[in-house]
């Protein structure tokens, strides 16, 4: 039941100037300023921001010309290898890649101003993707991009931070990884979100939680007038949590089709551990099923008809196996295998396994990892490798700019050490990171 004011079709947050004040207090919390921004960029050891002193605001910069030259470069859509291969950037894209004789005409036209990095004896892949991460700060965007992953999707913020940090980017190459933000988290219990925002103020009456079809459509449309690219839903609680039943259902297929249709045609990430709840969250139309451990055989077969994708995060689920909590532990060694044979399943039937870490803050999981362990799952080095590249460039709507290098795409790679078509731990072995055509690491 309501208890506030607002029908099944209520209002939109009152234009610019609220949204805009909203946002500039995320980026706040964020340590998204001119100073944070310059402090940060400092410490990463890339090029001075330039700052209006004017103002206080960060004008954008570019990276300067960039080539990668000696490594194997590998193409994750087709498998196929240059040896001694060049990759060149400029202005934070694929200027052009291949073998030598057919990128001379790029490097010489980028000459002298050029950066060069020697891979030889190395490989080179695109950038890759974590699909599932919890980004609040400007220290856990920059822990990401460091570990490898140059674009992500949020798995949800507590104020709308990833919404701040989205346009880093274009303003301070290198500095965090591109961004698919997700907003506040569509849960029952919204907790301290509750303080981010006026329009969502009124929910804190609910005795029981954000539970009605009509308050979870409101809490996504603000989400939506905020600006967000993708909306974070559950079906279940959190596994994380020992006092938390990851089994219990709390939202079911009607109230997560309010908050597909509430999206507005944004793509819908769904938590979900149990049979009942993930197969009620592919029913209702979610874009992609998180975690998902106890995904049945009927709902895998839904999944591959319905080309809903599957996110298993399988770093964070084996993860809790050692906790010093006994009932994490438990879980994670009863979990772990199970997802695991769901992923070699639900690849094997045709549905989409892309890599997402869950990584919260600065405890970053390196996407390189999931990688891995989706070849200890039972795919293939390569259909591993796309998981993190092309397959999640696919969900995050970038397939024409990432996962591939590929000219007018982004500039974003990795220098690995070993071939990733036949090991599947080598992107953990990561020597050098590029991110929107900056130098980021270099071991």
């Amino acid at each position: 039941m309501c208890l506030h004011d607002h029908d099944a079709t209520p209002s939109l947050p009152p234009a610019a100037l609220s949204r805009r004040n909203v946002i500039v207090g995320a980026a706040v919390l964020a340590g998204v300023t001119a100073g944070g921004i310059a402090s940060a960029s400092s410490a990463s050891a890339l090029d001075e921001v330039a700052t209006s002193s004017r103002t206080g605001s960060v004008r954008p910069s570019t990276a300067p010309p960039l080539v990668v030259e000696g490594g194997s470069v590998v193409d994750p859509l087709t498998g196929h290898v240059v040896e001694d291969g060049v990759v060149v950037l400029r202005d934070g894209r694929v200027l052009a890649v291949g073998s030598r004789d057919t990128t001379r005409r790029a490097v010489a036209s980028v000459g002298s101003a050029a950066r060069r990095i020697d891979a030889s004896g190395r490989w080179v892949v695109p950038g890759l993707i974590d699909v599932h991460v919890h980004a609040n700060a400007l220290a856990d965007a920059r822990a990401l991009v460091r570990a490898g992953a140059t674009s992500v999707r949020s798995g949800s913020s507590s104020f709308y931070q990833d919404v701040a940090m989205r346009s880093l980017p274009d303003r301070v190459p290198g500095l965090a990884p591109r961004m698919r933000a997700a907003g506040i988290f569509v849960s029952p219990q919204l907790g301290d979100s509750l303080l981010a925002d006026p329009e969502l103020a009124p929910l804190a009456a609910l005795p029981g939680g954000v539970t009605s079809t009509a308050d979870i459509a409101h809490v996504t449309r603000v989400n939506v007038s905020r600006g967000v690219d993708v909306v974070k839903t559950r079906a279940n609680p959190r596994a994380g949590l020992a006092e938390q039943d990851p089994r219990e259902l709390v939202y079911d297929r009607e109230q997560l089709s309010a908050v597909v249709r509430a999206a507005s045609g944004r793509p819908v990430l769904c938590h979900a551990y149990s049979a009942e709840g993930i197969d009620g969250a592919v029913r209702a139309g979610v874009r992609s099923i998180e975690h998902g451990v106890f995904v049945s055989d009927a709902t895998i077969s839904e999944m591959a008809r319905r080309d809903t994708h599957f996110t298993p995060t399988l770093a964070a689920i084996s993860g809790m196996i050692g906790s010093t909590d006994p009932v994490l532990d438990a879980r994670g060694r009863e979990y772990t295998p199970i997802l695991m044979k769901a992923v070699r399943e639900a690849h094997e039937r045709g549905v989409t396994v892309v890599a997402g870490t869950d990584s919260f803050g600065t405890d970053v999981d390196p996407i390189g990892s999931e990688v891995r362990l989706l070849v200890e799952a039972g795919l293939t080095p390569l259909d591993a490798l796309r998981a993190a590249t092309t397959s999640a460039a696919r969900l995050l709507g970038w397939s024409r700019q990432a996962g591939r290098l590929m000219p007018g795409g982004f500039g974003d790679l990795l220098v690995v050490d070993g071939n990733p078509l036949d090991d599947g731990s080598a992107v953990e072995r990561v020597r050098v990171v590029v991110a929107q055509g900056a130098v980021v690491r270099q071991d």
